[in-house]
């Protein structure tokens, strides 16, 4: 949701953008804004970091924009090509089916590298480790009783 609600905020930018500068120039604008907006936007709560992303996580989620970048440039090119003189219209299609083509490969570099970690703190936090004297027991079973830890004295 936060993607591709940037997603298509950036749509609309790179348009208005686009009628200041050339198109290549709005879309690396946008495309850098919008990428630290996401990796925020992610970090606090797609990936359930909880905090901020830090400037690891901002640069690592950098190279994945970087490669967004060249798929709407591409795309965007391709259709100038095939039509010198496109619509806004015609723009904007191209523009979203790339982005959100670039944006599904972005959000699983982020999910399955950038922001890893969270994913596994959270599923650490969600299931205790088995052993733990504070695990519940599963539904259907007795609960156990509570482990005896020896003192130091008796094992001397």
């Amino acid at each position: 949701m936060c993607g591709g609600g940037v997603g298509v905020a950036s749509s609309a930018a790179v348009s208005v953008c686009a009628a200041l500068m050339s198109w290549m120039v709005a879309n690396a604008l946008i495309t850098a804004a919008s990428t630290v907006l996401c990796t925020e936007l992610h970090a606090r709560f797609t990936f359930g970091a909880g905090r901020r992303a830090g400037w690891r996580r901002h640069w690592q989620s950098a190279g994945s924009a970087a490669a967004a970048y060249a798929v709407t440039c591409a795309a965007t090119a391709v259709l100038h090509m095939v039509r010198p003189s496109p619509g806004i219209l015609s723009e904007q299609v191209v523009y979203l089916a790339a982005a959100g083509i670039a944006g599904t490969g972005r959000f699983l570099v982020l999910r399955l590298f950038v922001f890893a970690d969270s994913a596994h703190d959270r599923t650490r936090i969600a299931a205790p480790d088995q052993g733990s004297r504070t695990a519940r027991p599963h539904q259907g079973q007795a609960p156990r009783p509570p482990v005896s830890q020896p003192s130091p004295r008796a094992l001397t």
